[in-house]
């Protein structure tokens, strides 16, 4: 299943409090549970001002729903084509 990384524009993410990103992921896991198995949020990134998801998604469809019915912005939805790490140099 296709791997995708979400960009999501969320100013003074960085500055959210414990139970602000816990709401979030409440609200996220709850539109998860909805939608059913064939989408997953893997884990998610938080910055100063944007929080960068891993999902993995049959396409990039589901993800930007996901988004919609979570209230939460997708500014960019890109599909990962590989992964590589210092393994990769060896």
């Amino acid at each position: 299943m296709p791997k995708y990384i979400i960009e999501r524009e969320i100013p003074g993410a960085g500055a959210f409090s414990a139970e602000q990103l816990k709401a979030i992921s409440q609200t996220s896991c709850g539109v998860l549970i909805k939608m059913g198995s064939k989408i997953q949020w893997i884990h998610s990134y938080v910055t100063t001002d944007k929080i960068y998801c891993v999902y993995i998604a049959p396409n990039k469809e589901m993800i930007l729903e996901h988004a919609r019915q979570g209230g939460f912005p997708a500014n960019t939805v890109t599909e990962v084509s590989g992964i590589i790490d210092p393994a990769t140099a060896e």
